[in-house]
């Protein structure tokens, strides 16, 4: 499983680490991903879904199953 979030498309970027001498090297950023269990009610089923911290804020707000009808209009099997 690759490491973007399903839901805000979050995924590693690169950048500079920069020592103490000012010498630069690349290295990656990653995203907070989480694996979180939620059970749908509507389905009567639990889904399993990576998502960012971001991710999770905004389906606490808006609410699980308006996030999967969104996820599935886009392509997302859910």
């Amino acid at each position: 499983m690759a490491r973007v979030c399903l839901l805000t498309g979050k995924k590693p970027i690169t950048g500079n680490k920069v020592s103490h001498s000012n010498i630069k090297t690349r290295r990656r950023f990653l995203p907070n991903l989480q694996t979180k269990r939620y059970f749908l009610a509507e389905e009567d089923k639990w889904i399993t879904i990576k998502v960012s911290s971001e991710a999770i804020r905004t389906i606490n707000k808006n609410g699980l199953y308006s996030v999967v009808k969104q996820l599935r209009a886009n392509g997302e099997k859910i």
